[in-house]
């Protein structure tokens, strides 16, 4: 089949071979897949609703000559779970595997990875009308929405709401490049807001677990901090669970201490099953069934934290590196763990079991509070009420460091104000694809400003009520990468300079010693059509540049081709 439409060969951004174009028998692109296996294609169970019919799955990304390799795809009835809304009215599963009829190459498949998904800019690579080649969404990861374990995505800018074609599309993490999760939808509402939502690998594990072999990265919760069979028969501690799925919600506080005596069965289970129901892999239909007559305000949601530590015995190095893990931050690891926490800018909601009880507790608490400066928010167990416990009390809720938002603000303003004319002016003069990214980055920062000034909620990317260290690392985020692109349009710019001065040269030299040769008239040509792309505003200085080297060119040709014919010079 020949391609109709896709990414050009010279982008970027190459179309990934596991996107897959699916296609109803009457040849109607119905949406998107990813290719987990040689065999197998993830996809949303409505973009396969009729589940007895037949499917083409089509490989744009490993094209050859023009062609697009495709073949003919079922149902698998034993992986599919439709899309429903829950009792609470929220939406659940929707996830479907297509078995394809021959299998591609391996190399072609990609695994899905777990990663605390929160606030990560991501991209999804869909089949919208009008874009059957495909083509590339970004947005900024918002946090879980509903019981499902599902998440809300935020559009970079208006006009990469994800369109029907692209449901089914992977969600790849634009950090590590790895494939987080899978897009469901995309809704408006009566406002006109777009709005798109994805389940992390860990939500379509819980539904798909036959994919288990195809997930990579170690789960949220530490298998002993997971609720047993035991504790299921176990009356659970009413006032704590409802304490600790307040929290786990966001209650506004940044820091939670319990102590949680290990002999006290009841609480420890009462624990345990807090955290398993906030995790979006272990709340199963099971565990959802089992809590459905509990009073809801003991029930987190799922998703409600990103990762469940067990510290007993654990050097503070070895759950700073299970963190970074989580944080999907694994480079530099000859870099201390603390310096790398502290660069890496994530904000996740961490439960840590067992301070006093790791393997030296003074120095775990020092990483907590690194933690805490960069945002993190933080229930900490503790398995007694003693020293150790007070102090963190004391430095982490009683008295936390006042950390005022002047160097953000600062750095926020120089990007809303200098960089941004800076920026303005060489936009309208040079002309590059890297400018596109300019206006998503300045509404960004406008955003960043007015919530710090609000002094309340946070940027619409991050969860309520972060304060300076995420602020700070944001505003730094942002002038880094504006910075980085009025270096590119600078760079063009000086280029332009130049290739002016190259055109002016070759102008003198084209009406002194060109002039009159039989060469005159294409001469002409080629130089106004340089002329044209070097005074055009924004000018494409890369095509203005082939075109001066063709001008520059003809000129030489036609001087050497006058002095072997003996031609006059004027």
């Amino acid at each position: 089949m020949t391609v109709d439409g896709g990414v050009d060969e010279g982008t970027s951004i190459r179309t990934p071979c596991w996107a897959v174009r699916i296609r109803r028998a009457d040849g109607e692109i119905t949406g998107t897949g990813i290719l987990l296996s040689p065999d197998r294609v993830l996809t949303c169970a409505h973009v396969a609703k009729d589940r007895h019919a037949r499917y083409t799955a089509e490989f744009v990304g490993a094209a050859s000559g023009g062609e697009v390799p495709s073949v003919a795809a079922g149902v698998d009835e034993d992986a599919y779970v439709p899309g429903r809304w829950d009792a609470d009215g929220d939406p659940s599963g929707d996830v479907a595997l297509l078995r394809l009829d021959q299998p591609r190459p391996d190399h072609e498949t990609t695994r899905l990875h777990r990663v605390a998904a929160s606030h990560r800019e991501v991209q999804t690579y869909g089949f919208p009308v009008g874009h059957n080649g495909g083509i590339w969404f970004g947005a900024t990861v918002l946090g879980a929405c509903g019981r499902d374990g599902q998440v809300q995505l935020r559009p970079l800018t208006g006009g990469e709401v994800a369109s029907p074609g692209c449901s089914g599309s992977g969600v790849m993490d634009v950090r590590t490049g790895k494939v987080i999760g899978m897009l469901l939808s995309s809704v408006r509402d009566e406002h006109g807001n777009g709005f798109s939502f994805m389940s992390p690998a860990e939500t379509i594990v819980r539904h798909l677990p036959q994919l288990a072999d195809r997930v990579e990265g170690r789960e949220a919760v530490d298998d002993r901090l997971r609720s047993t069979l035991e504790d299921a028969a176990q009356t659970f501690d009413r006032k704590f669970a409802q304490r600790l799925a307040r929290w786990l919600r966001d209650d506004g506080s940044r820091v939670k201490i319990s102590v949680v005596h290990e002999d006290d069965k009841v609480r420890d289970a009462t624990l345990r099953r807090a955290i398993t129901l906030a995790d979006r892999e272990l709340r199963t239909a099971a565990s959802v069934d089992r809590v459905s007559g509990d009073p809801p305000d003991t029930v987190p949601s799922a998703g409600d934290h990103d990762l469940a530590v067990d510290a007993t015995g654990r050097s503070s190095a070895e759950v700073g590196e299970r963190i970074l893990k989580r944080m999907g931050v694994w480079q530099h690891p000859a870099e201390p763990v603390v310096e790398r926490i502290r660069d890496a800018g994530d904000v996740l909601t961490l439960v840590v079991v067992g301070v006093d009880e790791a393997e030296d507790p003074p120095d775990l608490l020092e990483l907590l509070k690194t933690l805490y400066a960069a945002g993190n928010r933080l229930l900490l167990v503790f398995r007694h009420n003693g020293v150790l416990c007070r102090r963190a009390r004391r430095e982490l809720v009683d008295e936390p460091e006042p950390r005022p938002d002047g160097d953000a603000v600062a750095q926020l303003r120089h990007v809303t104000e200098s960089l941004a004319q800076a920026l303005s002016r060489r936009r309208a003069r040079v002309l590059a694809k890297e400018s596109d990214a300019v206006s998503g980055y300045l509404v960004r920062a406008y955003l960043t400003l007015a919530a710090i000034r609000a002094g309340n909620a946070a940027a619409p990317w991050d969860r309520p009520r972060l304060e300076h260290a995420r602020y700070e690392h944001r505003a730094t985020e942002l002038a880094g990468r504006l910075t980085g692109i009025l270096g590119t349009l600078d760079r063009l710019s000086d280029l332009l300079d130049e290739l002016n001065g190259r055109m002016r040269a070759y102008q003198v030299l084209h009406a002194t010693a060109a002039r009159g040769t039989e060469d005159d008239a294409d001469l002409d040509a080629v130089r106004l059509r340089a002329q044209t792309l070097l005074r055009a505003r924004p000018c494409d200085v890369r095509a203005a540049e082939a075109a001066v080297a063709e001008y520059i060119g003809a000129v030489e040709r036609a001087i050497a081709r006058g002095r072997q014919g003996g031609a006059p010079a004027s």
